[in-house]
C-alpha cells in the first residue's frame, strides 16, 4: 500500500557528491550517455567519455604552423629537453606529442597509449594506425609536469607542403583535443603571419571553444619596435577574419626562448606579456573543474539537440517507398530542420552542430533505422541541468580554495616567478636584496674586475641595480638572468663583491657560448669564501 510514495522520493532523492569530478563522471554515465547512446551521438561527435577524461590533468594544445616555437616554447616552459624533441627552421615535428611527467624519462608509442585504461586516450584509437604511428608520449621528470600535461602538435604546413595528405584526419584530431584540453595556444612567428588553407581549417576545427583560445605572437624580439607594432595589427587583421568571434583572444607578445634577444628595446613588454602568460598556465589546475563541468553542460545541450535532429528526421521517412529521394532531401534542406527545431523545442540556433559536418555524416546513415523521441531520456538531461549542475557548481568554490592552498604550477620556467629580480618588479625599492645571488670564477678574472671596478663600488661591493644593469646588456631573457641571479646566490643586502660578479659575468658568458646552465652550482664553481 502507497508503495508508489516510496518510489517517487527514491525516484526525487537528491544524488549525493564526495567531490566535483565523481560527480560529473555520475551525471555523464547515468543521465547524459544513454542520451547519446540511443541517438548514436558518438557516430557523429565524440566518442564517450571515461573515468581517465575526468581525472586527467589539466592539458595545453600547441597549434601553429611550422617553425613558429612550438617545441621550443614547451623546452623553454620545462627548462629541458624532452625524448624525441627536434627543433629546426623545416618541419621537424610531423607527430603529435603528448609531454607528460615520469621519474624515468622515455617514449611510449601510440599503440600502446591507446590501451592503457589509466589515460585518457583511448578513444584516439579511432583514427587508425596512420594516426597512432604518429602519436607518442614524451615521459619527462619535469616538475611542470606534474601539475598539467602538453600536447606538441605537427607544424601545420603552408604552399605546395599542405598538399601533402597526412594519411588520418588531422582536424578530426584537433577537434578531439580541443574537447579535452584546458589551454589552447595558437603559435605564431612574427615574420611568418600568413594563415595557409589547412592552418584556417585547423583554427575552424577550434571553434566552440574560444574561451580556451590564447595567441602566442612568438619570435617579437626578430623585430625593431615599429614593426612590431605592424606585424601585431596584421595579426589581428587576419585573425579577424578567421574566428569571426565578437571578443578577440587573448595575445601575448614575446619571444619564449632560452637565447639572447635580438631587439630587446621591447624587454619590458615581453616581461610583462610573458608574467601573464605564465600566471594563466599556473591558473589551470585551479580551474579544471570548472572547465570539465563547462565542457559536460555544452555536451549535454548537444546531445539533446542532437536527439531532437535524428528524431526529426526519423519522423518524416516515409515507411516503405521513396526512402532514398526522401533522405536526400532531408540533407539538402537540413538548415530548415535545425529551423523547426528551434521554432518547435526552443533551442538556441548557437547549439546546432555546423550544417555542413551534418549533411556529410548524415549521407552515411540509414533515416529508417534512426530511433524517434524518448522523453524520459530528455528529461533526465533536463534535470541535471537544472538540479545536479546546481549542487555541483556549489561545491566549486571550496575545491578551487583548497587547490589555491596547494603550491601551483611549479618548476621550469615557471619557478619563482615572483621573485625574479630581472622582471615583474622585483628586486627593486621594497623588494630589493630580496634574493641572494652570484658566482665566482677565476678564468678571465681581470675582464670582470675592470668591469666592477667602473660601477662605482663602495666599500668593495657594488648594489644589486648596478649588477643587473649590466647583466640586462647581454639580451639575455629575463627568465634566464633570473636562473643566473639564483645560480649566484647573492648575499641578503643584495650587493655583490668582486668574487660574486665575477661569478655572475661567468655564467652569463657560459650561456652565451651556446652551453646550457647547471641545475645547481657545481663544486668548481662555488667561491672559495663560499665553501
Amino acid at each position: 500500500m502507497f508503495s508508489y510514495l516510496t518510489k517517487d522520493s527514491k525516484r526525487h532523492q537528491p544524488d549525493l557528491y564526495n567531490n566535483v569530478v565523481g560527480g560529473l563522471k555520475n551525471i555523464y554515465k547515468t543521465k547524459i550517455l544513454p542520451l547519446e547512446e540511443y541517438y548514436q551521438f558518438h557516430d557523429f561527435h565524440s566518442p564517450p567519455l571515461n573515468d581517465a577524461d575526468f581525472e586527467a590533468k589539466p592539458m595545453i594544445l600547441l597549434v601553429g604552423q611550422y617553425s613558429t616555437g612550438k617545441t621550443t616554447f614547451i623546452k623553454y616552459l620545462l627548462e629541458k629537453e624532452f625524448p624525441g624533441i627536434r627543433i629546426g627552421p623545416e618541419p621537424t615535428t610531423d607527430r603529435f606529442i603528448a609531454v607528460m611527467y615520469g621519474e624515468q624519462e622515455n617514449v611510449i608509442p601510440g599503440n600502446a597509449l591507446v590501451v592503457d585504461p589509466k589515460r585518457q586516450f583511448q578513444p584516439l584509437s579511432k583514427f587508425g594506425n596512420a594516426f597512432l604511428n604518429r602519436f607518442q608520449s614524451s615521459v619527462v621528470d619535469s616538475e611542470v609536469l606534474k601539475s598539467i600535461t602538453i600536447i606538441d602538435t605537427p607544424g601545420i604546413l603552408s604552399g605546395e607542403k599542405q598538399r601533402v595528405d597526412r594519411g588520418y584526419e588531422f582536424t578530426g584530431v584537433l577537434e578531439w583535443f580541443a574537447e579535452r584540453v584546458d589551454r589552447i595556444i595558437l603559435l605564431f612567428d612574427a615574420h611568418k603571419l600568413d594563415i595557409s588553407d589547412e592552418f584556417r581549417r585547423s583554427i575552424e576545427a577550434l571553434r566552440g571553444h574560444d574561451d580556451k583560445i590564447r595567441i602566442v605572437l612568438n619570435k617579437a624580439d626578430m623585430v625593431d619596435s615599429q614593426q612590431l607594432m605592424r606585424v601585431y595589427g596584421a595579426l589581428m587583421w587576419s585573425l579577424g577574419k578567421v574566428l569571426n568571434t565578437p571578443e578577440v583572444a587573448r595575445v601575448y607578445i614575446g619571444s619564449f626562448w632560452d637565447q639572447p634577444l635580438n631587439f630587446d628595446a621591447n624587454r619590458k613588454l615581453f616581461e610583462v606579456e610573458e608574467l601573464d602568460m605564465f600566471k594563466d598556465i599556473q591558473s589551470l589546475p585551479k580551474n579544471a573543474a570548472l572547465r570539465k563541468l563547462n565542457d559536460l553542460i555544452k555536451r549535454a545541450r548537444l546531445a539533446k539537440v542532437h536527439a531532437y535532429i535524428i528524431s526529426n528526421l526519423r519522423n518524416q521517412m516515409p515507411s516503405v517507398f521513396g526512402k532514398d529521394s526522401k533522405k536526400k532531401e532531408l540533407v539538402k534542406k537540413l538548415s530548415t530542420v535545425y529551423a523547426e527545431i528551434e521554432k518547435e523545442h526552443g533551442v538556441p540556433l548557437g547549439d546546432f552542430p555546423d550544417v555542413k559536418m551534418m549533411q556529410e555524416k548524415l549521407l552515411q546513415h540509414e533515416f529508417d533505422k534512426f530511433n524517434t523521441l524518448r522523453p524520459k531520456l530528455l528529461e533526465a538531461v533536463d534535470t541535471m541541468l537544472r538540479e545536479d549542475i546546481t549542487r555541483i557548481m556549489s561545491m566549486i568554490p571550496k575545491e578551487q580554495q583548497e587547490e589555491q592552498n596547494q603550491s601551483p604550477v611549479q618548476g621550469g620556467a615557471l619557478t619563482n616567478l615572483v621573485d625574479n629580480p630581472f622582471g615583474h618588479g622585483r628586486g627593486e625599492g621594497a623588494d630589493a636584496g630580496s634574493l641572494q645571488v652570484d658566482w665566482v670564477v677565476e678564468k678571465d678574472r681581470f675582464k670582470f674586475d675592470a668591469i666592477f671596478n667602473r660601477l662605482n663600488p663602495v666599500d668593495g661591493k657594488i648594489t644589486g641595480a648596478a649588477a643587473k644593469s649590466e647583466m640586462v646588456k647581454s639580451k639575455l631573457p629575463n627568465t634566464v638572468l633570473g636562473k643566473i641571479w639564483k645560480l649566484s646566490d647573492i648575499d641578503k643586502d643584495g650587493q655583490l663583491d668582486m668574487d660574486e660578479f665575477a661569478l655572475a659575468m661567468h655564467l652569463l658568458n657560459v650561456k652565451l657560448e651556446g652551453h646550457e646552465l647547471p641545475s645547481e652550482l657545481p663544486e668548481h664553481l662555488i667561491p672559495p669564501s663560499k665553501k
